[in-house]
């Protein structure tokens, strides 16, 4: 299904979207506290230029049980991938994120990034978080990353330094960790309402 030449998502299955020659594909996924959920995404880039964006926020304050995992087959030459998921975890939370490029024989001038970031609020919750990229093409752009870590202890002094309570220093600073993936979403009011629901969840959890 094409939309002015610009967005594409023809489901073969759930889940799976075959992009062509020319397209585009934008996904957005937002996990809410208390919700377990289990993404999974396959994405095959068919054509010249094709390209897709996956980007997510999961806020996990409980016992949920998340599990993320995307796979993207750049097939074609000229074809571009861009993944970006920051997630929140606290309680006994467990996320997983699994994320796989292929770069297929052939498929020269590729361009595919993918990023996971954490931030973990408790001792009991889990994230176990596996980017992988296999690359059979010469003349490639490719990258992936992924960490795991804590609020940052400087920041929070800094905002507490100048009056701002301890609890609003740490709302402040989960924000600003999901605002990238936010940025990802292209039209502005819907922007503007996810961010309100982001915002609200962050509060819920602490």
């Amino acid at each position: 299904m094409k939309d002015q030449g610009h967005y594409i998502a023809s489901p073969a299955a759930p889940g799976d979207y075959v992009v062509g020659a020319g397209e585009k594909l934008d996904l957005f996924y937002f996990v809410h506290p208390g919700e377990d959920r289990d993404i999974r995404v396959r994405v095959h880039l068919t054509g010249p230029g094709a390209s897709v964006s996956l980007a997510g926020v999961y806020l996990s304050g409980g016992s949920e049980k998340v599990s993320i995992h995307t796979e993207i087959y750049h097939e074609a030459q000229g074809c571009t991938s861009d993944q970006l998921f920051n997630g929140i975890a606290s309680g006994s939370a467990a996320v997983s994120f699994y994320g796989r490029i292929v770069v297929a024989p052939g498929a020269d001038r590729t361009e595919a990034y993918q990023v996971n970031h954490n931030i973990v609020l408790s001792d009991k919750a889990k994230v176990d978080t596996r980017p992988q990229l296999e690359i059979y093409a010469d003349d490639v752009k490719c990258s992936h990353g992924a960490t795991v870590g804590s609020l940052n202890a400087d920041e929070e002094f800094y905002m507490r330094s100048r009056g701002i309570p301890q609890k609003e220093a740490k709302v402040l600073q989960m924000i600003s960790f999901v605002a990238p993936v936010l940025e990802r979403i292209a039209d502005p009011g819907e922007r503007e309402r996810t961010a309100a629901e982001v915002e609200e969840a962050i509060r819920k959890m602490l």
